[in-house]
């Protein structure tokens, strides 16, 4: 069965989301050492991975857009050619390649991904959909992008889930700019 590993990038060390407009997403993306992943394993992780699942607003203001006008990025190929899910009820139709709209309900969308052979499965958001998967218990793994940056204002992710959600390290990882990969696993 296949583990389904949710995905957060631009993590500040006070737990706020890098939002468009404030100054910790401009640290973020105007810092070329901060917007452009170095790691070769996290992205042969994110490259090896059986589908790509996200949310409407992720899918179509950030991925399907950031392929198009940035064609180079490191994310790129491997999203243009990979299996996308998208959860939206919504969105009734995607242009981009090698998509399909998920309108069930999610524990039977994800449990549909899960079968059928080993591998992982990436969830890239958005926060409504992280929310709902892990008030639904879904989520096996998460992987976290911590920036050294105090953020002050932005989205908090995991506002309105479960009181308790025990997780153990399975490793952390410093880049040189500073920013630590932090791989977790659900404690069951």
């Amino acid at each position: 069965m296949r583990t389904l590993i949710a995905t957060v990038f631009n993590y500040s060390l006070d737990g706020l989301l890098a939002d468009e407009g404030t100054e910790f997403f401009r640290f973020c993306f105007d810092q070329p050492e901060n917007s452009n992943p170095d790691d070769p394993g996290h992205l042969e992780f994110l490259r090896s991975s059986y589908a790509h699942v996200m949310g409407r607003k992720t899918y179509l203001d950030i991925f399907e857009a950031m392929t198009k006008n940035y064609p180079d990025h490191p994310f790129a190929e491997f999203l243009t050619a990979g299996r996308k899910v998208v959860f939206s009820r919504t969105l009734k139709t995607a242009e981009w390649a090698n998509t399909t709209i998920a309108d069930g309900p999610v524990t039977e969308e994800i449990d549909k991904l899960r079968q059928g052979g080993d591998g992982h499965i990436i969830v890239w958001g958005g926060v409504s959909l992280f929310r709902s998967l892990m008030q639904l218990d879904l989520i096996d793994e998460l992987t976290v992008s911590m920036f050294p940056y105090i953020a002050g204002e932005g989205t908090r992710l995991f506002d309105g889930i479960p009181h308790s959600y025990a997780l153990e390290l399975v490793s952390s990882t410093p880049s040189p700019s500073g920013i630590v990969e932090l791989h977790y696993r659900r404690r069951r």
